[in-house]
Order: C-alpha cells, then structure tokens, then sequence
C-alpha cells in the first residue's frame, strides 16, 4: 500500500487539477511579549517581535494542494484593500491561480491574533458574512463552469462567511454530476441539504454532530451507524469523518474503515480538515481508492496537527511522513 501512495505523491499528483471554491481569509499573526503594563489603560503592552500572516479557509485547502504539486485553482471573493492585495501576493507566491477570484466591495475576512510567547491575548475579525447574490452570484457560477471542464475534481470549502449559499452549492453540484466531475465538501452549519448529492462530505466530529438529530460521542459504532443515516438522507457516495486524536472514519458503500491518528509531540487540529479534504479529494482525482485515500489524507493531517497554528504539508514532508508508517 505504502509503495501506491508513495508513487502516487511522487508523480501522480502532478497530473492531477483541482478547482477549490468557497469562503477565503488571511490569518495574520503578531508574536510578541508583555513586560508592561501601558500608562494609558491597564492592559498589556505587547511588544511584537514577529509577523507572520497565511492563508485560511478555502485558501489553506488551495495552498496544501499547491504545495504537494497539484495544478490548483481557487474561486472565492476578496475585499478591494490591502488584505485583499496581500490574499492575492501570497496565493500567486504558492503556485495557485486566482486569476478568477471577484473583487467585492466588502473586507477580506482577515484573522488578526496578537499572541504573548504561546498565549494568544486578543483577536480582532474583519469580515461580513452577507450572502453573495444577484449579479456577483452570476459571475461566480458562470466562472466556476467555465473552468470545470478543465478540472478532475471541485471542492467546495464553506466556512459560513457568505459565498457558500445554497443556490451556488446546489448548482456547482449538479453540473459537476452533469460532468461526472469528482465534488467534496467541507461543511459548514445544519444545512446539509445544500450539499445534496456531493460525493463526500468530511465534517469533523462537532460539524457531524450539528446535523445530527441526537449527538453522539467519538465511538467507532455510533459514528458508523449515524453516518450511514446521513449519506442515505443526502444522497452521497460516502463520508469521511475526522476524530481527532481518534484518527478518521470512512464510510463508502458497505465498507467502513477507522484509520487511527499517530501520537503526537503537538496536538493542534487547526487547518487539519482543510488537509484532509485537499488530500482525499486530490488521491480520488488520481484515482486511488477511498480506503487508500482516506489513509494518505489521515498520514498528511498527522504531519500538520504536529506543528502550531494553520499550517499546509509540502509533498517532501508526505512523503517522509509515509517512510515513517
């Protein structure tokens, strides 16, 4: 098996092409530390040290694709200011063509922590989540079909901040059908009927659980048995469900497959399902096996859940990463 996947991240990916839509941010870092407290108002002073900034959501499942050699593009839409030119400077800087990405006049969903050696001290958001339509609605859609035909598969990355509504869902999907074009979702909320018919859904344990009449708990027999109720109530080809230090669970057809997560030094799960979905929609595209595709994706999010804060895999970290199992 080992050797499959190790040719497959080796060359196959290569010929692979994914187009990825959805919501986009920048996550912008100021590390620092507090030796003071300011004469002004009793808050700390942080002195920043260090800035890092990275591309999150719908652009972090772009960045891992990119880096691990898939020809990659991105649909989303940006703000007309300067986190919108940084967005646009790091996502060319990484290989991935954005060269259809809409320029609204709304912010770029930007992300800014302020972080005191390993303590984050405050986060400031700029966003507004108001629901892409009318005219912008069109442009996106009709950009989206233009570049499916060139495309193996399409994931739809919705983290609830507006470009994700259920008419550009439910038509992205239908085309993709129309194609038999591979479609993988990231969910986001309890409005699953929105993602009818995708192929794969790969919510984590609390997304899965939104969608869920009754919550379960993080047990191999209850994510089963609830999984096999959602694929049937929205028509999908399977599920892939991420667990956390449990590892993952695919369900596909009849087959089921617990595939456990490797201990870590570092335990931080965040961007590890933009990880999974990129590398499980990217194995699929390259014509693996969703067994031996949910295995890479599970190897790939051990990589990132090792390092702190959002973080893509390089192709040389996977393939290191599968010597080591």
């Amino acid at each position: 098996m080992n050797r499959i996947l190790k040719n497959f991240v080796s060359d196959g990916v290569k010929n692979c092409k994914v187009l990825v839509v959805g919501d986009v941010m920048l996550d912008k870092y100021y590390f620092g530390e507090v030796t003071r407290i300011s004469p002004e108002a009793p808050v700390p002073i942080n002195h920043v040290t260090k800035v890092k900034e990275t591309l999150g959501g719908a652009a972090n499942v772009a960045h891992n694709l990119s880096l691990l050699g898939c020809k990659t593009s991105l649909i989303a839409q940006i703000g007309k200011e300067n986190h919108g030119d940084v967005f646009l400077s790091k996502l060319k800087n990484c290989g991935v063509d954005g060269s259809k990405i809409l320029h609204a006049d709304k912010p770029t969903t930007t992300k800014i922590r302020v972080i005191s050696g390993h303590q984050q001290m405050l986060r400031l958001d700029f966003e507004d989540t108001t629901e892409i339509s009318g005219n912008d609605s069109e442009i996106f859609l009709s950009n989206v079909y233009e570049n499916l035909k060139n495309v193996d598969a399409v994931i739809i990355s919705d983290y609830g901040k507006g470009i994700c509504t259920y008419e550009i869902c439910r038509k992205i999907i239908d085309k993709c059908r129309e194609l038999k074009k591979i479609v993988t979702v990231d969910p986001k909320g309890n409005d699953w009927i929105k993602y009818n018919g995708a192929n794969f859904i790969t919510p984590n344990l609390k997304e899965f659980n939104e969608v869920l009449t009754k919550k379960i708990s993080n047990v191999d027999s209850e994510v089963e048995k609830s999984a096999r109720k959602v694929i049937d109530e929205f028509n999908l080809s399977g599920l892939v469900v991420t667990r956390s230090a449990e590892g993952l669970t695919l369900i596909y057809g009849e087959k089921v497959s617990h595939i456990r997560a490797r201990a870590q030094e570092v335990f931080d799960v965040s961007g590890a399902g933009d990880t999974v979905i990129a590398v499980f929609t990217l194995a699929l595209a390259g014509g693996l096996e969703s067994e031996l595709a949910a295995y890479l994706a599970n190897v790939a999010a051990g990589v990132v859940v090792a390092k702190v804060g959002t973080y893509a895999v390089s192709n040389d970290e996977l393939l290191t990463a599968l010597e080591k199992v």
